[in-house]
């Protein structure tokens, strides 16, 4: 009798402590302040967990960074959760598509990949258009934007009062390639403004997930995919299944829990 008791208050003493522990951490955690510099030190300490929850923390609290986006994509990846070290990476390029590191990094993960990415056909002006636009941001296109417009008014400005025709047709040429850049510049900054709001892409989350051919288990068996593969939502209307495409064209439902969007 002695002893089940002996037992019992040493089980009831470690749920208290376990209890304390649990609190405690949970208290310290809330007061903590994290910064960009503490999750740098975890990750230059080879801390990855540490400095990948830390990233978390910071993106949670204080908004989208491609600069941490960039760093939880390193994280993971040296955690060899390359589902995840491609999410962030493409997050850092949606946010900043001039991020050399970013794109050089992504198509490391990439290489890890079950499914690689399938070759698609593209015109040489859609390449070039592509190169083009990752050169800055959407807000740097933006004021580019602005920039080539303000140029095109002073232009005609100068246009209107200049009495050397010589000028005046050098003016004119400066005023329309303005103009042109100024709509150019806004075109670009509209289309990635866009893709920043509408997320329309996703990356697999789960190990391997069957595409089917309806929203619902029993739909007929397409294809298989597996983490780390990129798509682009095609219906979004339903809460529990996704409509996607692949890159080839190909196009079926799978669960909304398998992918997290960009």
């Amino acid at each position: 009798m002695m002893r089940r008791f002996s037992l019992y208050i040493i089980g009831v003493a470690l749920c208290c402590v376990c209890t304390c522990r649990v609190q405690a951490m949970t208290f310290s955690d809330s007061t903590v302040v994290y910064t960009k510099a503490m999750a740098d030190s975890a990750y230059a300490e080879a801390d990855y967990i540490t400095a990948a929850y830390i990233y978390e923390r910071l993106i949670a609290e204080q908004g989208e960074s491609a600069a941490v986006y960039y760093n939880l994509g390193g994280a993971y990846y040296r955690l060899d959760d390359i589902a995840r070290s491609i999410l962030n990476y493409e997050r850092a390029l949606l946010l900043e598509p001039s991020h050399a590191d970013a794109r050089f990094n992504l198509e490391l993960a990439r290489a890890k990949a079950v499914d690689k990415n399938a070759m698609v056909t593209e015109f040489f002006f859609t390449r070039w258009y592509r190169s083009f636009a990752a050169i800055m941001s959407a807000d740097s296109w933006a004021k580019a934007s602005i920039l080539c417009f303000i140029i095109c008014i002073s232009c005609f400005v100068i246009f209107i009062f200049s009495k050397k025709r010589k000028t005046k047709k050098i003016i004119f040429i400066f005023a329309l390639l303005s103009l042109l850049g100024s709509v150019l510049a806004g075109v670009i900054a509209s289309g990635q403004t866009r893709r920043l709001q509408q997320r329309d892409h996703a990356i697999v989350m789960e190990p391997s997930v069957t595409v089917r051919s309806t929203p619902s288990e029993s739909g007929t068996e397409l294809f298989v995919l597996h983490e780390g593969k990129k798509v682009k939502i095609k219906d979004d209307s339903l809460s529990a299944w996704k409509e996607v495409e692949l890159e080839d064209g190909h196009i079926g439902w799978l669960p909304a829990a398998a992918i997290e969007k960009i």
